[in-house]
């Protein structure tokens, strides 16, 4: 049974037809939407500031959220994939974006919309993403405007497959 526990008093709520793995720890102040998925060693970590998913959020494999003590909350949209082993911190996601398998999103960064962040991306403090970009590298900077095809065929995609991909899972819980 995954690991979700109150801090200071506060347990995470968890929204309805979500999966969450059932090694997977979710902590403190995290309100997660509707139809999100949380995998296998994923960390939630809501003990230092609040953390907000939208709804059909899907955190991957190892992935962390965390924030800085009372200086940053974590700000997740809806539509959203946070790919196996990334680590957003303390930042604003909004909706329709890829957060690649290893990228880092530090502290007090937005991504705009329909934009991806590249496997083992490292996006530094303070960065702004602009709506419908890709970056990569480290440190992460623009590499080219996003297509309509790069929306649908990937950011809509994974999103769509974890939801396909939890449904799977609930007979098992």
């Amino acid at each position: 049974m995954a690991l979700i526990l109150p801090v200071k008093g506060i347990l995470p709520q968890i929204g309805n037809n979500c999966f969450v793995a059932p090694n997977a720890t979710i902590v403190g102040d995290v309100i997660m939407g509707d139809d999100c998925s949380v995998w296998f060693n994923a960390v939630i970590r809501g003990d230092v500031n609040s953390i907000r998913l939208g709804n059909k959020v899907n955190v991957q494999d190892g992935a962390v959220i965390h924030c800085t003590y009372e200086k940053t909350k974590a700000i997740i949209g809806n539509n959203v994939s946070i790919g196996h082993n990334a680590l957003v911190h303390g930042c604003v996601i909004e909706e329709n974006v890829l957060i690649g398998m290893g990228a880092i999103v530090m502290d007090n960064v937005r991504v705009g919309t329909n934009s991806i962040i590249a496997a083992g991306a490292v996006v530094l403090e303070n960065t702004i993403v602009e709506p419908g970009t890709i970056y990569a590298g480290v440190p992460a900077r623009k590499v080219k405007d996003i297509s309509q095809e790069l929306i649908n065929g990937e950011i809509n995609r994974i999103a769509n497959n974890y939801l396909m991909y939890s449904s799977w899972f609930k007979d098992v819980e």
